[in-house]
């Protein structure tokens, strides 16, 4: 009930979910649902507690991303990155692994470090070409993190292969997408969905005409 009900009722969802635990302490699921509905409540004091709880119960880091959140909610970007540093991210299955280094990003933004929190952005994941249930997000970060730097063409660019990205995974959050044209419809093939040439301009940046290069 708490996971139905956490986006268009975060209170409610967070009393059932205190609720379950009440009933069923011990149980990580239980313990994960409190530790959610917290923090989209805000309460990161709470949602810390009970992330950690969660992690001893289960033995799992999957949740890693949400503690670093969690301590910077709490003011502690120092904190938020030592618990960054504490986890092995190369045994985090890839989706953990991405919103970890978008977590350890807006910690380095929190220091004023903004050069470092593009460095963690650099990651396998991060291609403009290639869409998966975690790309929107990775691709607004970088966005995010290039505007502040004043690169606004690059900015410009990442956020549209964001935008790119979440309309194409309306045809599948797990599919592996091919996003070269954020215009054209989309055909499905058996190993993703390839898109004919883009049209939107690509900055200049050697990151992104390596990838086209490779291709």
């Amino acid at each position: 009930m708490a996971a139905q009900l956490i986006d268009e009722d975060p209170e409610l969802a967070h009393q059932h979910a205190l609720a379950a635990s009440r009933r069923a302490g011990r149980v990580a699921v239980v313990r994960e649902s409190v530790a959610i509905t917290a923090y989209a409540m805000g309460d990161f004091a709470l949602a810390l507690r009970e992330l950690r709880t969660y992690r001893r119960i289960s033995g799992s880091d999957d949740q890693i991303a949400l503690i670093v959140d969690s301590e910077r909610g709490m003011g502690r970007p120092d904190r938020a990155l030592e618990e960054a540093r504490s986890v092995d991210r190369a045994a985090l299955p890839t989706a953990t692994r991405v919103a970890l280094a978008i977590a350890m990003s807006g910690a380095r933004l929190d220091r004023g470090e903004t050069e470092l929190a593009l460095g963690e952005l650099e990651i396998p994941e991060l291609n403009p070409d290639l869409a998966f249930d975690w790309s929107p997000a990775l691709f607004s970060a970088r966005a995010a993190v290039l505007e502040d730097l004043g690169r606004e063409e690059e900015a410009a660019f990442w956020q549209e292969r964001a935008e790119v990205a979440s309309a194409a995974l309306g045809h599948g959050d797990d599919e592996e997408l091919i996003i070269e044209d954020a215009y054209e419809d989309l055909a499905e093939e058996p190993e993703g969905i390839e898109i004919a040439e883009s049209e939107i301009a690509e900055p200049d940046n050697t990151e992104s005409e390596d990838a086209e290069k490779s291709e």
